[in-house]
């Protein structure tokens, strides 16, 4: 009885592991459509996915003030480097701007200028909704909720993952 047990779980315990892969690998997937057809809804602006997400971050209300540069790298969960080139490309094409700040002169904050504000809100907020309207046109309010659910269980997981190793590194370095 104890082997059929065994059996079963292994069974169970394999087919876990292949969905997981499978869903990984959809996941993998949904990001690279998303950059490349996220892209081109708002090409014509001269925004990219990753810049899109730089104007929606800095969009909130909480941050009318700007953005330290390592909290929106933190926000948008990019590092520091790549976040870096981001800005510059985007300080060069007008839409935000990097200060001092007033509170700590060690640290830069990113706010949205004027003319980044016209782009987002104006040019890309209608192009974005119509390309949600296109990818979630199928989904339900409840096939949308469960699913932003699910992603966020996931996020918190691998959140977790990441603290563990950033606290291992940590450990290691002090030895």
């Amino acid at each position: 009885m104890m082997a059929k047990k065994r059996v079963a779980t292994d069974n169970a315990a394999d087919a876990k592991m292949e969905l997981a892969n499978r869903l990984f690998f959809r996941l993998y997937q949904c990001a690279n459509m998303l950059h490349k057809t996220g892209t081109r809804a708002v090409e014509a602006e001269g925004l990219t996915t990753q810049q899109w997400a730089v104007l929606g971050a800095l969009s909130r209300p909480t941050v009318a003030n700007g953005m330290s540069v390592g909290d929106l790298a933190r926000y948008l969960m990019v590092s520091l480097q790549n976040l870096t080139g981001l800005i510059g490309r985007m300080e060069r094409d007008g839409h935000v701007a990097v200060v001092p700040d007033e509170r700590d002169r060690r640290s830069r904050l990113v706010t949205m200028t004027k003319s980044g504000r016209h782009v987002w809100e104006v040019l890309a907020q209608p192009k974005i909704r119509a390309y949600y309207g296109e990818v979630l046109g199928d989904f339900s309010i409840n096939d949308v909720t469960h699913t932003l659910h699910y992603l966020l269980k996931i996020l918190d997981n691998m959140k977790r993952l990441d603290d563990g190793a950033a606290g291992e590194t940590a450990a290691t370095d002090l030895e």
